[in-house]
């Protein structure tokens, strides 16, 4: 089947369009034909090398952490799903493989895509989605009345975390570009702070919770927002221990992320406040959940740009370049260079080509 590859660490010189073998269907999955995947820094991260102490991938690998796509395949202990079924979801850590034709997925990580959407808009959801819901609920169990910043409102994790917070009730800070300040306060940000004009630590107090998703010197001055007993977690900061020792990481590999992550820590622990990294989990049930809220319309994907499959490369480049509103997602079902759409919130154009790819979607099948 034809994917995008991961060769060799270092840029995007070392991905490369090429044909890989079928995915093998495991009895507790279900072999999904992927009709769209979104791009996240967590691929560039990967093909740059930068996570080899914590993903250790054999490389070739096929990159690509989230997807919404067609079931067309279950194995024989899967009794949640049919094919037929339209899903979404985030493959385990360990068998990502998103920007290809098909891949298979073990039942836990999967939930049926919110029904209202398109396949490009739920494909924008699973990594940035569960960040979102770990760090909100999970872990810090925000509450109606409580304080969150969340730091650049308008990258991926940022346009979904203002509104889960708004969802359950907080008051919502953010941090962005000035061309983006009135486009995350209709997200529902009730405070903007503009980095380029303000520093956030000056004007923010006695917040309850940061999300840090930057981290180096804003997660340093984010702690002096938190009252006493608050926290901030970082998806960008240096992995703590409890993350380290959860990971099932070797004891070497361990000190050394004590070490990292000790100045913050101790920082954090000299204002009374914790710190604590994430590293997002696959759950099918929380998609589930999520999938409830956004069907209520309390929650809406933000798509910057749709780009075809043939195009991976310049979608990640295009990620790279940090100027992404919301997620870039890319087209698998065969969409044209000129079908490319941009779409935002407010005023979106969806493409009216229907998905294609039914033959070999057959052959695929047929060689299982």
């Amino acid at each position: 089947m034809k994917a995008v590859v991961l060769d060799r660490y270092g840029n995007i010189d070392g991905v490369r369009a090429g044909e890989v073998p079928d995915p093998e269907l495991r009895d507790d999955d279900v072999l999904v034909q992927i009709h769209a995947a979104s791009v996240n820094p967590l691929d560039l991260k990967i093909l740059k090398g930068k996570l080899k102490a914590i993903l250790p991938y054999r490389l070739p690998i096929v990159l690509g952490n989230d997807l919404a796509g067609v079931v067309v395949r279950v194995g024989a202990a899967v009794r949640r799903f049919k094919p037929g079924d339209e899903v979404y979801a985030r493959p385990r850590q360990d068998r990502i493989g998103t920007f290809a034709k098909f891949i298979s997925v073990n039942e836990e990580d999967v939930a049926i895509k919110p029904r209202e959407l398109t396949m490009e808009e739920a494909a924008s959801i699973p990594l940035v989605g569960l960040t979102a819901w770990q760090a909100l609920i999970e872990r810090a169990n925000l509450e109606a009345g409580q304080k969150v910043l969340v730091h650049a409102g308008s990258g991926g994790v940022g346009t979904f975390a203002i509104q889960l917070a708004k969802h359950l009730g907080a008051t919502v800070a953010t941090t962005t570009s000035t061309g983006n300040a009135d486009w995350v306060e209709r997200l529902g940000a009730d405070v903007v702070i503009d980095y380029k004009k303000d520093d956030f630590a000056e004007i923010l107090h006695d917040y309850d919770l940061v999300l840090d998703t930057l981290g180096g010197e804003t997660l340093k001055r984010s702690l002096r927002v938190l009252k006493p007993g608050g926290q901030i977690i970082s998806i960008s900061g240096p992995p703590d221990p409890s993350f380290a020792k959860e990971a099932g990481l070797n004891w070497i590999v361990q000190q050394v992320m004590c070490l990292l992550s000790f100045r913050i820590r101790r920082a954090a622990k000299r204002r009374d406040v914790t710190y604590s990294f994430l590293f997002m989990k696959s759950s099918g049930e929380q998609l589930r959940r999520l999938a409830s809220i956004i069907d209520a319309g309390a929650i809406h994907p933000v798509v910057d740009q749709v780009f075809p499959f043939e195009s991976t490369k310049a979608a990640l480049d295009y990620v790279e370049q940090g100027r992404a509103k919301g997620k870039v997602v890319v087209k698998v079902g065969g969409q044209s260079h000129s079908e490319a759409t941009f779409w935002c919130r407010r005023d979106r154009v969806l493409p009216s080509t229907p998905v294609d790819g039914e033959s070999e979607l057959t052959s695929a099948v047929d060689r299982q």
